[in-house]
């Protein structure tokens, strides 16, 4: 009897030692963008890794899925809910798209999906407690890990209209003023609570944007933070690392976006934090269930889109090849022919659009009305204003201020051109164009009529810098629809030579 309690015993022995020794697998994805055929991969990589009974694993989001292309935008988030809430996420923070929709959708949504939301700096205006969980705290055998969810200050500027209501009251807040307080709460309180380990969910970004926040900051104020899963600036690395408060090495990594990547996390027996990379072509996993939506989403979305609207011979660009958007940093032809179609649209004197709200490359060949709505996803209608000369030349200089670095306030425009210094962040030689189609330096004396989207105007679109401008005309035509009529109606349902290249309207000078 004796032996056998012993051999019993030592077999309990041996399967804690067992399991002890299994490592933790996070898989992580950033700005997904509406890429939703990754879902399935990225599931799939999870089964099998788990089928091999080796590590526990789990998977988490760090925000940007709601919206950047067609199937966001028609159902407004619907169908990348009905797929992530198969997902099984064991945590998603927010990022900035998220607000697109406003408040309640998200809300809406993300009640929907039914997994834990964690965002650390996300408060209704004047409430002590965030609307979110700070963090939320995982087993993974006899290890605890806390995700703590932080999402980018500057939403508020990006998607103002979900933070402030139409007299400018603030509604919600992402705290920009004490920001890495916040997240160093969220992390000191997990640990109080009994994380073993602190895996940031970053929805900030590497590079400082309008508010000089980025992730390597939030690494360099802050202690307690074992690894950060970025997101926000589409960027492709395993891993960099960045000194923390106490000195101690952080590493920061990032998938890219669209699930051109599936990150891994790997945190050892022995505690140490190793990040992958999986490239998702290099992926044949899938979960059958998540294939049979996605496939339904697909279909459902294909019976809206497929309408041809007219051809083209070259890729109206947006990114280069590195999936930067370039959009956000100088003119591009997709940039022309998107502010020519406002112009043409409301027969104004100019034609603006921000870089930040062209998504999607046209490839050559034939432009479906889906097409359209990938470059141009939000539910934004086009209004026309009218702009002083002053106030023109304060917006331009404003919102090229970050050149060279890619900036969603950069803007594309149409009936002007004006050259950009990046050293001395200043323009210059701004003209407008005249009815014979030649070019005339501004009057600084007058008033001209621009034609742009009301997010632009009113909804925190270019700084805003035109919120105070006189609505000549308030259109409901919703500005991928501007688009489409352009390449139909006036173009004759090819874009022919004309867009082939940008068209010379801003030049940019390193003085």
């Amino acid at each position: 009897m004796k032996k056998t309690f012993l051999c019993l015993l030592a077999l309990v022995m041996s399967s804690q030692v067992i399991v002890a020794q299994k490592s933790i697998v996070i898989l992580y994805e950033n700005d997904v963008h509406c890429g939703i055929d990754g879902y399935t991969k990225m599931a799939g990589l999870r089964d099998a890794i788990e089928s091999q009974d080796t590590a526990y694993v789990g998977a988490v989001c760090c925000g940007d899925f709601l919206q950047g292309n067609t199937t966001g935008a028609i159902s407004k988030g619907q169908y990348i809910a009905d797929i992530m809430k198969l997902m099984d996420y064991h945590a998603l923070t927010l990022g900035n798209h998220e607000f697109d929709y406003g408040v309640p959708r998200l809300r809406e949504l993300l009640m929907q999906i039914d997994a834990p939301v964690v965002c650390a700096n996300f408060f209704e205006a004047g409430e002590q407690s965030p609307v979110y969980s700070p963090y939320v705290i995982h087993q993974y055998g006899d290890k605890k890990v806390a995700f703590v969810g932080a999402c980018t200050p500057e939403t508020m500027i990006l998607e103002g209209y979900s933070f402030y209501d139409t007299n400018g009251v603030l509604l919600y807040d992402l705290k920009p003023k004490t920001f890495y307080e916040l997240i160093q709460q969220a992390v000191d309180d997990a640990r109080k609570n009994g994380a073993d380990y602190v895996v940031l969910l970053s929805h900030v970004g590497e590079t400082p944007q309008s508010l000089g926040i980025s992730s390597h900051l939030l690494v360099n104020n802050t202690r307690g933070i074992d690894v950060v899963l970025d997101g926000h600036s589409h960027e492709v690395f395993e891993g960099v690392k960045v000194k923390n408060l106490d000195g101690r090495e952080i590493t920061v990594t990032q998938t890219g976006t669209q699930f051109l990547n599936v990150g891994k996390l790997v945190i050892t027996p022995d505690g140490r934090f190793i990040t992958e990379l999986v490239k998702s072509k290099d992926n044949n996993f899938e979960n059958a269930k998540i294939s049979a939506v996605t496939n339904d989403i697909k279909q459902k979305v294909q019976e809206v889109t497929s309408e041809k609207v007219a051809h083209t011979d070259y890729t109206l660009v947006v990114s280069d090849a590195n999936d930067q958007w370039i959009v956000r940093g100088q003119e591009t032809n997709a940039g022309d022919i998107v502010a020519d179609a406002y112009r043409y649209a409301l027969k104004a004197d100019i034609g603006m659009e921000n870089g930040g709200g062209i998504r999607n490359d046209i490839n050559a060949g034939d432009i479906t009305y889906g097409d359209i709505i990938g470059m141009l996803p939000y539910d934004n209608t086009l209004r026309r204003i009218m702009v002083s000369a002053e106030q023109l030349q304060a917006m331009l200089t404003r919102c090229t201020a970050l050149v060279p670095v890619l900036d969603g306030n950069f803007p594309q425009v149409s009936g002007l051109r004006f050259t950009i210094h990046s050293k001395s962040h200043t323009v210059s030689d701004i003209e407008i164009q005249q009815e014979d189609g030649s070019y005339a330096p501004i009057d600084m004396q007058r008033t001209y009529s621009v034609a742009l989207t009301d997010y632009n105007h009113d909804n925190g679109g270019f700084f805003d810098c035109f919120k105070k401008c006189v609505v000549l005309e308030e259109s409901s035509l919703r500005y991928y629809e501007a688009l489409s009529n352009y390449l139909k109606t006036v173009l004759g349902g090819t874009t022919g030579s004309a867009y082939a290249q940008p068209q010379g309207r801003i030049k940019i000078v390193e003085d």
